[in-house]
């Protein structure tokens, strides 16, 4: 097993991650900048007003992007199983 192997692995990991979190993270992110644009515009100052529309955002999101979420973990789990069994010590 060579480095530029684990690279290869370690490249594709974290674009693997990156897609499976980037629906929920950029749900959440928009609805907090949209309620903080709202908190600020209306000076309703409470810290806990955010937290169950982010809540609920991210959940649709996940029931919105879930499936298409396991499909990419489970690909990319079949890939790196075919390559278990491809190494050669």
């Amino acid at each position: 097993m060579d480095i530029g192997f684990v690279l290869d692995i370690a490249t594709e990991a974290i674009m693997v991650m990156i897609l499976v979190a980037a629906p929920i993270l950029g749900a959440a992110l928009g609805t907090g900048l949209l309620i903080g644009i709202l908190q600020a515009a209306t000076s309703i100052q409470e810290m806990t007003l955010s937290f169950i529309p982010k809540l609920a955002v991210m959940v649709i999101a996940l029931i919105i992007f879930g499936e298409w979420q396991i499909a990419l973990l489970v690909d990319y789990f079949e890939i790196i199983f075919e390559r278990v069994r491809t190494i050669t010590f």
